[in-house]
């Protein structure tokens, strides 16, 4: 066969690619009408849209986002704003503190054999099996003894203990995914083995570090049941915690439930934005080894 030849290249007919796009767009609807939903709910007044029709907001109003900030109240304005601190601080502490125990963690799992290596993993595999509500009541009774119910401190060490153990895994990955030889040629030319980590093999796991210090933000910032389990005072509340308190037994606000659900995202959206090149290049790292 001569090396002009070519095999048949096979291309969609117009048919084919009508079928793929309008599926594609119907999944496009299908995922965007909850979120579509929820945005109208947040700038609507009176009852709530029907969900058989095109959600678009009634009767245009901010009034459920002055609901949620307490805009025009100033103690509850100064409440929200210390909750949403609360929020931030104990995410942004969990996340922190995840990635500062997990990094050099995951590296010696990833480069070291030592006695109990094995086991170690496998009791981190364990606590992953189960879920952070079905320790609750432990919890609970370990922050009272400790004094740290009802504080930010006791919830970031709670978070931190279920978010330490994913980070481990997530960064053993991604050393183990960084070629040894970089890090010897350091030792070569007179690096330390500290060295070696601080200068190669930590930048190079920088994009994996960014999306789990993410995961474990995301993880903390969205919580629900063990900080509503574990405080008690509404000037400690989280978001999410706040959130709640606008379903009740009786009666809902739709309104601004939905204006809360849009205003604990735009944090997360933002993080997204920011850190798209990390994340884009952590996820993908350890998919190709060389």
């Amino acid at each position: 066969m001569s090396s002009t030849e070519a095999g048949p290249t096979s291309r969609a007919s117009p048919l084919e690619r009508f079928i793929v796009n309008a599926l594609l767009i119907v999944a496009v609807v299908y995922a965007l009408y909850p979120v579509l939903w929820v945005i109208s709910l947040a700038f609507s007044s009176g009852s709530t849209p029907s969900l058989r029709a095109f959600p678009l907001p009634h009767d245009v109003t901010l009034d459920n986002f002055r609901v949620v900030t307490g805009w025009g109240d100033t103690a509850k304005s100064f409440l929200f704003a210390r909750q949403l601190m609360n929020s931030l601080v104990v995410s942004l502490a969990t996340a922190s503190m995840a990635v500062f125990i997990a990094t050099p963690t995951a590296y010696a799992l990833a480069r070291y054999e030592f006695v109990g290596k094995r086991s170690g993993m496998r009791t981190l595999l364990l606590t992953q099996m189960f879920p952070g509500v079905a320790s609750a009541v432990p919890l609970y009774l370990i922050l009272d003894t400790l004094h740290l119910l009802d504080t930010r401190s006791g919830l970031v060490l709670v978070y931190a203990a279920t978010a330490v153990p994913f980070a481990i895994f997530q960064l053993r990955g991604a050393f183990l995914a960084i070629p040894v030889d970089l890090e010897e040629a350091a030792m070569v030319d007179g690096a330390t083995r500290t060295q070696a980590f601080l200068k190669v093999a930590l930048p190079a796991a920088r994009p994996a570090i960014a999306v789990t210090a993410l995961f474990a933000f995301m993880s903390a910032w969205n919580e629900f049941i063990l900080a509503a389990t574990l405080i008690g005072r509404e000037s400690a509340f989280t978001l999410p915690v706040v959130l709640q308190s606008y379903v009740g037994e009786y009666n809902t606000s739709w309104g601004a439930f939905a204006a809360g659900a849009i205003l604990v995202s735009v944090p997360v959206m933002a993080l997204f934005y920011v850190a798209q090149k990390q994340l884009i290049s952590g996820l993908t790292s350890g998919g190709v080894k060389g």
